[in-house]
């Protein structure tokens, strides 16, 4: 059971202290009214009852102390390690890093979420929340909070606005104004499906143009400072090999004449200098390219999409989708199933116009019927 003392300071002041035994030790937290003290000791046995007691002074520790060891002891890609210490630095620490973790009850984080949503992008306040709701999990783990205090329904889902499509037409637009040694590059990215990181990667030995293939192992990751390192892909999906369409491996026979080295491990992929090619350069390059072709907007994840997105409307399976982008989830893969179905929808549209256009033709004149139908028959675009 909890014990009440009542102390007097050396001002004058009276305090009590709530002594209770904890994993075999005593704790002690002291307070300056007696109803508070009381209240703290009957919701402490509440607690002991329910198996949820924790050692008061194990909250005690300040936030930005208790994620900095989390963050540490963390086995993380380097890539991520760098994102997480920035969503910490930024947009944590600031308003919540000097509370102590039994300070951070629900009200804080609300109203801390709510500001952040105010001045950051709904992806960026989404990854914080979801980041904080994880650090405070484990510290639920350790037993220094009886419960997460992060319970904003949905506030850790990113809903991200749908980017637009990237046409075959606007593909192709883009591969012909951008600098020739990057032109496969955008092919391979639009027709493949493959995430920048996994282009930076490849090395002559990974195409295989005889098969009309490319090999993935492996991507390119590139810290803040600079540091290029290659990693294994996030999840073991992304180990795949992808199979190519005829444009993408005329584009990449000329690339590898021109631009590489004869050694299988030469990099596919190279700045000006030969070296590895930096994403700064290639971002210039890109960002001439899509003003060039009126899409001041489009990036180079784009052409992901446009790849994925391409897949699904020659009727690929979820699973088929899930193997040639490298996904683990069936997630996103039914996002651009989606995208497929809107692309049928579009094709129902325009069927509508042939008929149409066909109706009004047979309503005709014998005579005028053939000519009104050559003249008139709409132009579908497909």
């Amino acid at each position: 059971m909890a014990s009440i003392n009542r102390r007097v300071t050396a001002a004058g002041e009276a305090r009590y202290d709530v002594r209770v035994r904890v994993g075999g030790r005593v704790a002690t937290k002291t307070f300056k009214r007696r109803q508070d003290a009381d209240r703290w000791a009957r919701l402490f046995e509440a607690d002991r009852v329910l198996g949820a007691a924790v050692d008061p002074r194990a909250g005690a520790e300040r936030l930005e102390q208790y994620a900095a060891r989390w963050l540490k002891g963390r086995d993380l890609r380097p890539r991520t390690t760098e994102l997480y210490a920035d969503l910490l630095a930024r947009y944590i620490f600031p308003s919540l890093g000097s509370l102590a973790l039994t300070k951070l009850a629900p009200e804080a984080i609300r109203l801390w979420y709510s500001d952040l949503s105010r001045r950051v992008s709904p992806l960026q306040a989404a990854k914080s929340y979801r980041l904080l709701r994880s650090v405070l999990n484990t510290a639920v783990d350790d037993g220094l909070l009886i419960r997460n205090p992060c319970r904003i329904a949905g506030a850790g889902q990113e809903r991200s606005a749908e980017r637009p499509l990237v046409t075959p037409e606007q593909v192709l637009a883009l591969a012909d104004v951008i600098e020739p040694r990057y032109r496969a590059l955008v092919v391979l990215a639009a027709t493949g499906g493959l995430r920048l990181g996994e282009l930076l990667a490849l090395r002559r030995g990974d195409v295989d143009l005889a098969q009309g293939s490319v090999q993935i192992s492996v991507q390119a990751v590139q810290l803040r400072d600079g540091t290029r390192l290659t990693t294994p892909p996030k999840t073991h999906a992304g180990i795949r090999a992808v199979a190519l369409p005829t444009i993408a491996t005329d584009a990449l026979a000329e690339h590898v004449e021109r631009f590489v080295a004869p050694s299988p491990s030469a990099l596919l992929f190279t700045g000006p200098g030969g070296g590895p090619l930096r994403r700064a350069t290639l971002y210039k390059s890109f960002w001439r390219a899509r003003q060039d072709v009126g899409l001041p907007d489009a990036t180079i994840h784009d052409l992901r999409h446009a790849g994925a997105t391409l897949a699904a409307w020659t009727g690929a399976s979820t699973k088929e989708l899930m193997a040639r982008l490298g996904h683990a989830s069936p997630r996103a893969a039914l996002r651009y199933q989606h995208a497929a179905a809107t692309r049928d929808v579009e094709i129902a549209r325009r069927l509508d116009l042939v008929f149409s256009a066909a109706r009004e033709a047979r309503a005709m004149e014998p005579d005028a019927y053939e000519a009104h139908a050559d003249e008139n028959l709409p132009d579908l675009g497909l």
